[in-house]
């Protein structure tokens, strides 16, 4: 969500003048990082390693970091091409960070620089040095000046060894679940760009990535931001608990306001990649330097070590909307493996009043009504765009809250988040020897959204990501498989949940998706973010 400063909505210029000027900008970085060449297929083999193969291959020489930076930046470039992905490539900056490592002696501990060489991508509202932060807004372009200095989550990442090497894009507002925006024009899903999004916010992130533009990407999530488009694109998105990653340097809520916290989060191709981010993260104790920060390191869990079995709910659908047939089957799938497992249930796990969810966090997304959002946009004169057009003036939790409206969603949140733990609680048993609740469901398994990938324009379903941001519970999107026309045939439904449900399944198309990525998302509770990935690993492994 973006800043409400109302000195931010002035600008003298018009958005077709910043629109043209950041394009420009942007294509000039792109012809700048090119310069610097690399083979094809030297690049496609480096672009194809993981976090962690880079920093061990940096580390013992088999690769340099400036190898390792120029094969990304190529196919960054790529990748661009494809999906409109980028606003800028950080080419100069990138390649002098990659000169340094090479010629810094090796470090005395394998672990002092983790992330050696490691390609990094940003999105856009993630402040890089000298950078613009416009949030998706043309006239932000102009007034706001350039970052000062990088984001804390960047320092830190380069401190560990990561180049930052490109920023992504994001959509007008921030407040979409696909990425459009007036100033870079639409991302496109890598896999079927022309007809399919690639999910938002932080879609152009998740391209990027998918196309091995990126080793390691930063987004934010404030109502499925990251793992929409995670799953639209193939790869893992995690949304931690709020307050555990930083925010300092970024452009968006001002603090204090943030009735729905958006956290920064790691995108990966890898979990691997995605737990690294985290461990990385919390061990340079960012609590110190930004005070609002929970004080709570990466903590290591060894499920084979539990005396009990693991406990995974299963939720098939939100009680509103029926997730399209590849979901569906992704998920029974899912259960059915699972449940063959040794030493662990499977059970049922209806989700708790979605639609309560929704009314409240949709109410708290903007307390002013959308009355800051609206003035950006008439800042430079440009149009609103369709999902932000749709948000501001359709949603009807889109309204201008007074002190005692603001006050009764605020207790209505904390309401519903204790109904929430109580209705987890009761998954398991009370225990008078523990004098606490036992045996409850470890994590849940449910969808990230009610369809896959979605034609551009097409997404205004929040709730089955949205209601994890409003309770501040960790989640994991992850890949789950491949659509299939063959398999994934569409049946003439004659009765539907709600008005969603039925605008929802006239939006699924057999053909359109055949062999699209298919994502879930693993939720645990909050402050269980080492539990969601370890419950991960252990089921995969």
């Amino acid at each position: 969500m973006p800043p409400k400063n109302k000195n931010k909505s002035k600008a003298k210029r018009g958005w077709q003048d910043a629109a043209r000027e950041a394009q420009e900008h942007r294509d000039a970085s792109i012809s700048h990082a090119l310069a610097n060449t690399i083979e094809q297929d030297v690049a496609a083999r480096i672009t194809a390693l993981d976090p962690t193969s880079i920093a061990r291959m940096t580390a013992a020489g088999e690769l340099s970091a400036v190898q390792v930076v120029s094969a990304f930046l190529r196919q960054a470039a790529t990748a661009q091409q494809a999906t409109n992905c980028i606003t800028e490539l950080l080419g100069a900056r990138a390649l002098r960070r990659a000169q340094t490592l090479d010629a810094s002696p090796p470090a005395a501990s394998p672990t002092a620089r983790p992330l050696l060489g490691v390609p990094v991508s940003v999105k856009s509202h993630i402040g890089i040095a000298g950078g613009r932060m416009a949030a998706g807004y043309a006239a932000w372009w102009f007034a706001n000046p350039p970052a000062p200095r990088d984001a804390l989550v960047v320092q830190i990442l380069e401190h560990a060894g990561a180049v930052a090497h490109a920023r992504t894009t994001e959509p007008q507002s921030m407040m979409q679940l696909e990425c459009a925006s007036n100033l870079f024009g639409e991302t496109r899903n890598p896999h079927r760009g022309s007809e399919l999004s690639s999910g938002g916010s932080s879609g152009g992130e998740a391209a990027l990535l998918a196309l091995g533009g990126s080793a390691l990407g930063v987004g934010s999530d404030v109502g499925g931001s990251v793992r929409v488009p995670a799953a639209a694109c193939g790869i893992f998105g995690l949304k931690p608990t709020a307050f555990r990653v930083p925010t300092t340097g970024w452009s968006s809520t001002p603090p204090g306001a943030d009735p729905v916290p958006t956290v920064v989060r790691p995108m990966c191709r890898t979990i691997d990649g995605v737990e690294l981010f985290m461990a990385v993260m919390l061990a340079a104790e960012p609590w110190t330097v930004e005070p609002a920060m929970v004080p709570l390191p990466w903590r290591s869990i060894d499920l084979r070590l539990s005396d009990r079995p693991l406990r995974i709910g299963i939720a098939w659908h939100d009680g509103t909307v029926q997730p399209h047939p590849p979901i569906a089957r992704a998920l029974a799938q899912l259960a059915a493996t699972v449940r063959a497992l040794p030493g662990v249930e499977v059970v049922e796990f209806p989700l708790y009043n979605a639609d309560e969810a929704w009314a409240i966090a949709s109410s708290l997304y903007f307390t002013d009504g959308g009355a800051a959002d609206v003035a950006a946009m008439a800042a430079s004169g440009e149009p609103p765009l369709p999902l932000v057009d749709w948000i501001l003036r359709e949603s009807p939790g889109t309204k201008v809250l007074t002190r005692e409206e603001l006050e009764y969603w605020l207790e209505e949140r904390e309401e519903y988040r204790l109904e929430y733990a109580d209705y987890w609680n009761r998954t398991g048993r009370w225990d008078d020897g523990l004098g606490r609740w036992a045996g409850t469901v470890d994590v849940l398994v449910c969808p990230v959204a009610p369809g896959i990938a979605t034609r551009h324009g097409t997404a205004k379903y929040w709730a089955y990501s949205a209601m994890w941001n409003l309770l501040d519970y960790p989640a994991l999107a992850f890949p789950a498989g491949t659509a299939s026309k063959k398999v994934d045939v569409k049946e003439q439904r004659t009765s539907f949940m709600s008005d969603h449900d039925r605008s929802n399944w006239d939006l699924y198309d057999a053909d359109l998706f055949d062999r699209m990525s298919v994502g879930l998302q693993m939720v645990g509770r909050r402050f269980d973010d080492e539990k969601v990935v370890a419950v991960y690993r252990y089921l995969k492994e």
